[in-house]
């Protein structure tokens, strides 16, 4: 599968997962349905103003966009467990971060 086609599966999979349609989705961006279906098909791919839109509106990181899902693309218990350890990773850090600062806050007393 091309990258585009990757690409555009993935915008079509994340559109659909919000429960808007292509005119909704091209509203938004400021493109034609049909240039947006265009993208959805992978015979166009999208400037980097447009995916920052796509981005944003989709509500997905643009790394998102490119992963070519190795299972289905409806299969949302893969994206959840990896949500669920990057905010684990996320908190423990934060909590890492905090107890160094107080060290280093209490050394300077």
């Amino acid at each position: 599968m091309k990258i585009t086609e990757i690409f555009g599966a993935n915008v079509k999979f994340y559109r659909k997962k919000l429960g808007i349609s292509q005119e909704e989705l091209a509203e938004k961006l400021d493109i034609t349905a049909k240039h947006l279906s265009t993208i959805e098909t992978g015979s166009t791919f999208v400037s980097a103003s447009l995916l920052e839109k796509l981005t944003s509106n989709l509500k997905v990181s643009a790394s998102t966009l490119f992963y070519a899902f190795d299972v289905t693309l409806s299969d949302d218990n893969f994206l959840s467990a990896i949500d669920l350890i990057i905010e684990n990773e996320y908190l423990k850090a934060t909590k890492s971060i905090k107890m160094q600062i107080r060290y280093i806050n209490s050394q300077n007393k």
